[in-house]
């Protein structure tokens, strides 16, 4: 040992002397003109990959197109951009790394449908993945070999068991009675509509997951998780500023985490909320199984409880199974509500359309009861007013997480090359007047057969919002069931219009383009009236509600446990802290004083 720390600073020693040997200045000379030969070599290479690739901004060396991003909503800046190089797609460099917009239907159809096997993939993500939560779960799991396409797809049969489109019949019955009471709120307290509407889309997830409603909009584990779940989103859009920014020089990650650039990226608490969804997980199981057998056959099986069933079959590690029901609780809650208070803005942005709605449900309904699925064959309006809900202002605004290819790549003669960061703009897509004459405004009709606006757009549903291929939201049919049962009964039973000024008796305009800035977006807060569009229906929400709020007692139920309290409260008691461990499994692990 002595031996091997004389040869090291003997090392060390002679290393010193040929820098004085040398000269410092021309060791620093030396360096530079290494460093300025990497960057030629590596800016040789960035402009040899853009001759093949889509055309875009001409990127400059280590930085390449970052600077010029906007400070808000890229998407819109993307859609330009493919306008001004007349393209349907275009290339953009974050740093040294190419990233691929798809801003036309049609060209994301061919790519990420067609060949859906090798863009079943996610790229590199430093922020959200190396630094966040991870690229371990369903939604960020990078498939590179054969290994992680088997893992992928234990994955998504596992999602599959609990929001399925054979599964999602089940949850009729439970999205009827929490839309019914959602009505009957909005009915008491109509002013409060963002917090009903996240009240309803949360209870909804919340018992599937856990088996448990959520009963008062009090509750703070909407909040906290409709934050988190908005935080998130936010780590997804490209930006210039830190954190993002950290995607242009990944070096920076590598750096101590009390660096200022770090600001803002998911900590430890919160990557640790896999933790904390793991620990909710098992006390639902312990409260489902301590339910008398009767009121078990009367609701669904929890998906934690299915989950914890299937956990030996696979070998999953803890942080991986509770990520399943982290996803599904989180991303649940927060896009159905932003959806929902779309339709709101939608309604007192756009009158007409409402009112075209309201006259064909109460010709096929009428005022004694709401809206049932089994009313839709009749309401062919209202499915369009849906599907152009689902339009108009999608709330996964870039198609959620980015793909990537497996393998290179060709579209049009151009190249796109495998690892590379590959987004569908939904914005741009779904604003193409190619496709959707006028697309700001808001028109049913469009959807309708012979109507001048309907234009051939691929697949069945007329829109993209839940993304392509192999890596399309898993809640789809969930979420657009849950969608059609809301917004057909509020229709039914309100008015929804614009609030008016108390001094002048004036409408308050509502602005259509207010939108939040993350990938999940939704209208920032406006004021709006929702009445009842008569005695007759506001007895029938009165009736309704309260049966459902009966028929939903079997899930009353709730946590001792609160994610902004969760940690702080561990380390209180137990003086440790949860972590998880090289292979994704919860530890816990003394508190250093």
């Amino acid at each position: 040992m002595l031996s091997d720390r004389f040869l090291d600073q003997l090392t060390l020693v002679k290393v010193q002397v040929a820098i004085l040997e040398f000269g410092i200045l021309n060791v620093l000379a030396t360096v530079l003109a290494i460093a300025a030969t990497a960057i030629a070599v590596d800016y040789g290479r960035m402009l040899y990959m853009r001759s093949k690739m889509p055309p875009g901004p001409f990127p400059l060396p280590i930085i390449g197109n970052t600077f010029l991003l906007p400070k808000n909503k890229p998407w819109i800046y993307f859609e330009e951009l493919s306008k001004k190089f007349n393209v349907p797609l275009i290339t953009f460099w974050i740093g040294r790394n190419p990233t691929i917009w798809i801003n036309d239907a049609w060209c994301a159809h061919e790519i990420f449908e067609k060949k859906a096997q090798i863009y079943a993939s996610r790229p590199r993500m430093v922020v959200f993945g190396e630094l966040g939560t991870g690229q371990s779960n369903l939604v960020t799991m990078r498939i590179l070999n054969n290994a992680d396409r088997d893992h992928w797809r234990i994955h998504r049969k596992l999602m599959h068991l609990g929001v399925g489109v054979q599964s999602v019949r089940g949850y009729r019955e439970i999205q009827n009675n929490e839309s019914k009471v959602v009505a009957l709120d909005l009915l008491r307290a109509p002013d409060e509509y963002v917090k009903h509407l996240e009240r309803y889309a949360t209870s909804v997830v919340s018992i599937i997951a856990f088996g448990r409603r959520v009963a008062s909009y009090n509750d703070p584990i909407i909040t906290e998780v409709i934050a988190l779940m908005q935080l998130a989103a936010d780590l997804n859009v490209p930006g210039k500023s830190f954190p993002m920014l950290l995607e242009t020089f990944p070096i920076l990650a590598k750096f101590p985490r009390f660096m200022p650039w770090f600001r803002g990226v998911l900590g430890r608490s919160q990557k640790g909320g896999h933790y904390f969804f793991h620990t909710l997980a098992q006390e639902a199981v312990e409260q489902y199984d301590a339910k008398p057998p009767s009121e078990q056959a009367s609701m669904p099986t929890p998906y934690c409880k299915t989950l914890a069933s299937e956990a030996a079959k696979y070998n999953l590690p803890a942080n991986e199974l509770s990520s399943l029901t982290g996803n599904l609780f989180g991303a649940g809650a927060d896009t159905s509500s932003s959806t929902l208070i779309t339709f709101i803005l939608a309604c007192c942005a756009f009158p007409e359309a409402m009112h075209k709605a309201q006259k064909e449900i109460d010709a096929v309904v009428g005022p004694g009861r709401s809206p049932h699925w089994d009313d839709s064959p009749n309401l062919p309006y209202v499915n369009a007013y849906v599907r152009e809900v689902l339009r108009w202002r999608s709330v996964a605004i870039i198609g959620g997480q980015p793909h990537s290819p497996t393998q290179d790549d060709t579209y049009n003669g151009w190249l796109i090359p495998a690892g590379s960061w590959v987004q569908g703009n939904v914005w741009a897509i779904h604003h193409n007047e190619k496709e959707f004459p006028d697309p700001d405004r808001f028109y049913p009709d469009r959807y309708l057969d012979g109507n001048d606006h309907k234009r051939a757009f691929p697949g069945d549903r007329g829109y993209m919002t839940f993304g392509w291929g192999r890596r399309v939201c898993s809640g789809q049919a969930l979420a657009e069931q849950g969608t059609w049962i809301t917004v057909a009964r509020l229709l039914w039973g309100f008015d929804i219009k614009k609030t008016r000024d108390p001094q002048t008796g004036r409408e308050v305009d509502v602005d259509i383009f207010a939108y939040t800035n993350g990938l999940n977006m939704r209208p920032v807060p406006f004021k709006c009236d929702i009445v009842p569009r008569s005695e007759e229906i506001k007895d029938s929400f009165v009736r309704e509600g309260e049966q459902a709020l009966k028929d939903l007692r079997v899930h009353e139920g709730e946590s001792k446990y609160r994610m902004s309290t969760f940690y702080l409260e561990q380390k209180k008691k137990y003086k440790e802290e949860p972590v998880l461990d090289e292979n994704g499994n919860v530890k816990v692990v003394s508190v250093q004083p």
